[in-house]
């Protein structure tokens, strides 16, 4: 298994939410690029957010900036065009120690901020109502979808879809449980 997968830490700390979901294609909304329509439930959709007295550009940003500890890193994903490759970079090297016992819910609480924050993420996620909200991971290179999402096989998507499930589960209550992390240790 990769350094980078997140699958051993949901199955080790988060065993709710470590499974494989089917879908119906046609019971779902489907998001996988920021400029199609449903595209702002994606990480990377420019819906800015504001936490400890910082602005991030989107979810994504928060997220990989809590991968570390270490002001000087957290500085370069910030500045980062692209905070999840810088992200990535670090990881080996800088990654804390805790991460994949707070992995979700350090996005659960990325989640929670964009639903406080942003009025096209709710209006968006009211709409949703009645349907499966699913990362299609479809036209990714590899043959599996990832933790995040799903590939379609047939009638069905088919995969962990976490990132779905959590915007589902904030749809449906309108909060996400969660322990509160934070990066400036």
């Amino acid at each position: 298994m990769s350094f980078y997968s997140v699958a051993p830490f949901i199955e080790k700390y988060y065993p709710e939410y470590y499974s494989i979901e089917t879908y119906p294609v046609t019971e779902c909304i489907p998001f996988c690029k920021v400029k199609e329509e449903w595209g702002v439930f994606s990480n990377f959709a420019p819906t800015p957010i504001q936490y400890d007295g910082i602005t991030y550009k989107n979810v994504e940003q928060l997220f990989q900036m809590m991968k570390f500890t270490d002001k000087e890193v957290r500085e370069k994903v910030y500045a980062a065009p692209n905070p999840k490759m810088t992200a990535k970079h670090y990881e080996k090297a800088h990654r804390r120690d805790d991460w994949g016992m707070i992995i979700v819910d350090a996005m659960k609480q990325c989640l929670q901020l964009k639903y406080g924050q942003s009025e096209e993420f709710r209006s968006a996620l009211e709409r949703s109502k009645g349907k499966y909200i699913v990362e299609d991971q479809s036209s990714y290179k590899k043959s599996w979808a990832d933790t995040w999402g799903v590939k379609r096989q047939g009638n069905f998507y088919v995969g962990p879809n976490l990132l779905g499930r959590l915007l589902m589960e904030l749809r449906d209550n309108g909060r996400l449980e969660f322990v509160p992390v934070s990066f400036r240790v």
